[in-house]
């Protein structure tokens, strides 16, 4: 197993239980797993690397809770810009029933290529959205990100309530309960590892109140919990979905999620914008984790998630990109930002500190996800999952406070970032630039999807 010492690191923000942070600091990598680190003179060799840490701050590699891979290729669509939810989903659909299995590829490359340079080691995908023929989508995207080398959790999305039933979507891109069903349990069969460190593991997640029916929703929390992995959907994102389920539920979202058995400890959400305090309650009562989504909120308009409420109740809460067409970029360290600025223009400028935020960004998503015990902080025997940012950089000049300076200073990329004990990215770069040639690739895409 290769030896790899990170020495002289500025800074190590650990993010473990006793939020310790190390200065001019050492961490000793072997294999894939963390064995030492802390402060001074770091321990003898012999080591396969001895990586400078040299005005560098040292993160866990950040977890995001929710994305769709393939909407990095519907990036800033003319006539969906500047549209709420309900509106922008009917603009688009019209689109993303054009995707086929190479689309889906490219456009999952792209996204996780871009999460891995922003410092993000771990990554979620929502994918419910299968035109016609297209069946073995979900096999595609793990493809994908294996070649990336990213951690990845694909969530089988699923969407059965087509316009003509009550629902949003066109009748051309869902499917049969059935269908659902069938290739969610083939998945899990096939594709979901449970063991420690696991580089894939898949969850269940019918995409929302107004595109599966109540009876899909019963059916796919059986079917998780029979095989022991966890759901996931969207809810409460917006005032439209709220008044979608009052006239076809008589209940607001977190009711209705209570009531098709899907408030517990096995499900997290994304969203969560409006949510009343008993709501609030209720989640965290239950143990229900959340994917704040506060670029995706700003865009769409759909409102500001009571983050800080949902904190001091309790709540499990991870930070998540969302789509690339709601977000128009996959970059987890921007999301932290806007996850601290968009607390404070609700709550006050107490209400997130950017340690907060960068906590979010890391062990709270790996709470989220159920992985605390291997993800999300760096301590010895977790997954070698990290990230370096250059602080020599002119954005960082003057700055007094080496952690507190990645949000508030606005770092964009990561210098170095290691999955599973291996070095993805280096000065900035990934390092297979293989990669790359999914860039043009997905613009010719691009360029035909949205003519």
């Amino acid at each position: 197993m290769a030896r790899i010492l990170f020495k002289d690191v500025e800074a190590i923000a650990t993010f473990d239980p006793e939020e310790r942070e190390l200065h001019g600091a050492w961490l000793l990598v072997e294999g894939n797993r963390i064995i030492a680190l802390g402060e001074g003179s770091p321990p003898p060799g012999p080591f396969d690397e001895v990586i400078d840490g040299r005005d560098r701050v040292m993160i866990p590699g950040m977890v995001n809770t929710h994305h769709h891979l393939y909407q990095t290729l519907f990036r800033a669509v003319p006539g969906a810009q500047d549209k709420k939810l309900f509106d922008w989903l009917l603009h688009l659909y019209e689109r993303w029933r054009l995707i086929d299995e190479d689309a889906v590829h490219v456009s999952a490359a792209v996204g996780c290529m871009e999460l891995l340079l922003s410092g993000c080691t771990t990554t979620t995908d929502h994918l419910y959205l299968f035109p016609r023929g297209r069946q073995n989508l979900i096999d595609i995207t793990i493809d994908a990100a294996r070649e990336v080398g990213i951690r990845f959790h694909p969530t089988r999305g699923s969407m059965s309530l087509s316009r003509e039933e009550g629902g949003l979507p066109p009748p051309d891109v869902v499917q049969t309960e059935e269908e659902i069903l069938t290739d969610s349990e083939r998945l899990i069969r096939e594709r979901h590892d449970p063991s420690f460190g696991a580089m894939v593991r898949i969850a269940l997640a019918p995409c929302s109140p107004f595109s599966v029916t109540p009876k899909l929703m019963r059916d796919t929390a059986a079917l998780a919990r029979e095989h022991g992995v966890l759901l996931h959907t969207h809810l409460a994102e917006t005032l439209d979905e709220e008044r979608y389920c009052l006239d076809r539920f008589r209940m607001r979202p977190v009711e209705y999620l209570e009531e098709v058995g899907w408030l517990a400890p096995d499900v997290w959400l994304a969203h969560l914008v409006h949510v009343s305090r008993e709501d609030i309650v209720r989640l965290a009562k239950a143990g229900v984790g959340m994917a704040h989504c506060p670029s995706s909120n700003m865009l769409l308009g759909s409102g500001i998630a009571p983050v800080p409420e949902m904190l001091s109740a309790g709540v499990k809460v991870g930070l998540a990109v969302d789509g690339a067409a709601s977000n128009d970029t996959s970059n987890m360290i921007r999301e932290a930002r806007q996850a601290m600025l968009l607390s404070r223009v609700r709550y006050g400028a107490e209400a997130m500190s950017a340690r907060t935020a960068l906590r979010l960004a890391t062990a709270g998503g790996a709470q989220v996800l159920h992985r605390e015990g291997e993800l999300g902080s760096l301590e010895p025997g977790k997954c070698a999952d990290l990230a370096l940012f250059d602080l020599s950089a002119l954005a960082f000049a003057g700055a007094a406070d080496p952690v507190a300076a990645l949000v508030h200073c606005g770092a964009q990329y990561a210098d170095l970032v290691m999955v599973n004990g291996e070095v993805r990215v280096r000065g900035g770069e990934l390092v297979d630039a293989r990669l790359y040639r999914y860039v043009p690739r997905q613009r010719a895409l691009a360029a035909r999807l949205v003519p």
